[in-house]
């Protein structure tokens, strides 16, 4: 005899134009956990909305565990004790993908050109660090420099900078990372950067504002802060680096 604990209903749209992905991974996630599941598809959005109604709520897909209702996909997993972060609510995951990416690629380069890891790991891992997320602030520059203004001390002077911002990113990126014209790209980063590092800390350290940071772009939840800092004086010291490594 099956335990009455272990056995779900799922309720899910399943139509010939659309098949709920929420349903299909609430699906997935209770047979994983073990569940003999009851797969109910809603066929139509009449039927969707019939079902909706009968039970008096909002959305689909639904699960019931021993005749309790649990609700949608986030509910699942909450009653599963799995982690469902609020909306709204900051994390510096995107940045540490960014920076994982870039570090990956950096020793990918270095080898390459090497088939070794060499000292020059650390510039190439800040350069492709710089074109990665200048590429996800190019991707909506409109929100990334509404979110700029808020804390960049150049910025809120001079509103064009904002738009300007991603673009000497990435052009300061790409000829680090080919070695190319250094008496540019140098003094690009040495002052976006420079400008960035002082801007944070004054916004954060000293006039204590919670904020959030538009470094990966205009619609992030990664609160400004440490990491924020950070990569702004990465980029400080890079170009420090190869200026005094042109000129020496």
């Amino acid at each position: 005899m099956s335990d009455p604990h272990k056995t779900a209903v799922l309720h899910r749209m399943v139509m010939p134009d659309h098949v709920c992905p929420w349903g299909r991974k609430a699906l997935w996630l209770l047979r994983r956990k073990g569940y003999a599941v009851q797969d109910h598809h809603l066929k139509t959005r009449e039927e969707t909305d019939a079902f909706k109604a009968l039970h008096g709520v909002a959305t689909t897909p639904q699960v019931f565990i021993g005749g309790v209702r649990i609700g949608g996909y986030d509910d699942l997993r909450r009653h599963l004790g799995q982690r469902v972060p609020e909306e709204g609510a900051t994390s510096y995951v995107p940045v540490l993908a960014v920076f994982a990416v870039a570090a990956l690629i950096a020793l990918a380069i270095d080898w390459l050109s090497m088939r070794a890891i060499t000292a020059m790991v650390l510039p190439n891992f800040i350069a492709s660090a710089m074109c990665l997320l200048a590429m996800l602030k190019l991707q909506d520059v409109e929100r990334f420099s509404t979110m700029f203004l808020n804390y960049d001390l150049l910025a809120r002077r001079w509103v064009p900078y904002g738009y300007i911002y991603p673009f000497a990113e990435l052009g300061a990126g790409v000829l680090m990372l080919a070695g190319a014209l250094t008496w540019l790209s140098a003094p690009v980063a040495l002052f976006i950067g420079g400008i960035g590092a002082v801007s944070v800390f004054k916004a954060v350290y000293l006039d204590k504002r919670e904020l959030k940071c538009a470094c990966v772009g205009g619609s992030s939840n990664v609160p400004l802060g440490f990491v924020s800092l950070t990569e702004n004086l990465m980029m400080v010291g890079m170009a420090t680096w190869m200026l005094a490594f042109a000129h020496g």
